[in-house]
């Protein structure tokens, strides 16, 4: 795969740069409890909780398509093997290493959710990345279920008026398209994490770096010296940082919120000693933004 090239490769390179009131008041405040307490909301947003070993996802599917000359279709769908108090997913897609688009749909005490969105069609690598999740409570105690996808397609314009798309390239035409998208785009990702790293100063000999993508890939499995239900967990906690602090804005060191349309897709900097986790991603407008996430996962 041509993005764990990628992450080995940055782990080399990388370091050369281092060595990173009244009875109104209180008649209003009782009322606001009451109603409250007699109905919930639920707020946007993930939340991990320990995973449930016994409850599986029965299906998760993250897909591209050529719709028209015009369109690319981008679908999300996962079933859970039983309802849940909420299913939510979160998708990013991302155009050459830059975020174009996302999804996040959340529902209470259902199964399923469906989501697509069409976007327009233009020459790039298209990386669709999912983070399938449902909270389960039982009694007094809240657990968790998830799951990842991901989908990937090469998309082509060609005068006059056709457009190539493939997943898997099959022809030498495909397979010259594939390495020419690929190396521009990792070329712009090696130069926007260098400029991260040597602004936060990282000490990148610290860490292991996967980009996103790679990042899920391999944690599906399992994540070097770590146990499966460690590498899950770590998983959970991510996301649940993704979601809060990229998908839904992007807060800059000015204390402004950004939308992450148009940032880099995020390198995931694990450190060695499986304490915390770094998130290192740039903003449309170039600026460096850095998340850091304790784990404290056991091996």
């Amino acid at each position: 795969m041509l993005f764990g090239k990628l992450a080995e490769g940055m782990n080399v390179y990388l370091k050369k740069w281092f060595n990173i009131f009244g009875l109104s008041a209180i008649l209003t405040v009782a009322l606001i409890l009451v109603n409250m307490i007699s109905n919930p909301k639920v707020q946007e947003s993930i939340t991990y909780f320990p995973i449930e070993p016994s409850v599986t996802f029965k299906s998760t599917n993250t897909t591209l398509s050529l719709a028209n000359k015009k369109s690319i279709s981008w679908k999300i769908n996962s079933t859970l093997d039983r309802k849940a108090y909420l299913r939510q997913d979160a998708g990013l897609l991302f155009l050459n290493g830059r975020l174009i688009g996302k999804l996040g749909e959340w529902r209470q005490n259902t199964a399923s959710l469906s989501q697509e969105k069409l976007l327009p069609s233009q020459t790039g690598w298209l990386q669709a990345v999912t983070f399938h999740h449902a909270e389960l409570h039982q009694g007094n105690e809240i657990f968790s279920s998830q799951a990842m996808s991901e989908a990937e397609l090469y998309v082509i314009a060609q005068p006059p008026g056709t457009v190539l798309s493939f997943s898997s390239p099959r022809t030498d035409q495909e397979r010259i398209w594939k390495q020419r998208l690929d190396e521009q785009t990792e070329r712009m990702l090696y130069y926007s994490w260098n400029r991260g790293i040597r602004h936060f100063s990282i000490p990148i000999s610290e860490y292991q770096a996967y980009p996103l993508p790679l990042f899920d890939t391999r944690a599906k499995k399992v994540l070097p010296g770590l146990s499966k239900a460690a590498s899950d967990k770590i998983t959970g906690q991510l996301w649940e940082g993704i979601y809060k602090n990229y998908l839904l804005g992007i807060k800059k060191q000015d204390s402004t919120t950004v939308p992450p349309e148009g940032s880099t897709i995020p390198l995931i900097l694990l450190a060695k000693n499986h304490t915390h986790l770094l998130v290192l991603t740039e903003t449309k407008d170039g600026s460096p933004i850095l998340l850091r996430q304790m784990i404290g996962a056991a091996h």
